[in-house]
């Protein structure tokens, strides 16, 4: 049988790759990609040629099948998301469950993911916490905010720059003025930022912002949690 690399890529600082990622791309048959463009600036700068092909959110469906293909005629793929480590919150998920029930090998060749990086920066409590990824954009939304409110664990949420600061208004309308807040922003690129505080002074500092961009993540503290 063949094997599927569940492959780690830097969530933005290219030398965080990891020395194994790149040999196991470079011995790979055939790359799996989130997006072919964006991982093309990855693979020309490691001079990984290998042919790829796209596997993303709106097509993973489609493509689990092609993927399996590939698979049981002898070829060994790899998968890679934009950043990070594909099937957290990224596509992955249905590809490793069917290289798994038909009888493949799966691989995981670990590295950067933008969750747990922004919940060791973030100096909140991380022996327990949960991982929400993306919230639903309407149905859902505000239920799930109270569940993070009312819990006592580390929360980690990804959210859009142009969501982060209605994301804020209504998390304090359930938290109030005390929580202590992290928002970790452009990890590991030219402008990361990391701030943290009680969630009444976060707003104060990121209500007057004019345009917010870059990848946001926010770990938000137990409601029993103080300092």
């Amino acid at each position: 049988m063949s094997t599927l690399y569940i492959i780690a890529t830097p969530i933005g600082n290219l030398a965080d790759i990891t020395f194994r990622a790149v040999e196991t791309l470079k011995k790979c048959d055939i790359i799996a990609c989130e997006d072919t463009r964006t991982s093309s600036v990855l693979l020309n700068h490691f001079q990984i040629e290998k042919p790829t092909f796209s596997f993303h959110q709106h097509n993973e469906h489609k493509k689990v099948e092609h993927l399996l293909n590939l698979l049981d005629g002898g070829q060994n793929v790899g998968i890679i998301s934009d950043a990070g480590t594909p099937g957290i919150s990224d596509p992955g998920f249905l590809a490793v469950r069917a290289a798994h029930q038909n009888g493949h090998t799966v691989i995981p060749v670990p590295g950067p993911d933008a969750a747990t990086t922004a919940v060791v920066a973030s100096g909140l409590p991380c022996d327990r916490f949960v991982f929400e990824g993306f919230l639903p954009p309407k149905k859902g939304r505000e239920t799930r905010i109270r569940q993070i409110a009312d819990s006592e664990l580390t929360s980690v949420v990804y959210e859009s720059p142009h969501k982060i600061l209605r994301f804020l208004e209504k998390l304090h309308q359930f938290c109030g003025d005390d929580r202590w807040v992290c928002i970790a922003r452009e990890l590991t690129k030219k402008f990361e930022e990391i701030d943290r505080a009680k969630l009444s002074d976060i707003l104060e500092r990121w209500k007057p912002r004019g345009t917010i961009k870059g990848e946001i993540v926010v770990v938000i503290a137990g409601k029993n949690y103080d300092e």
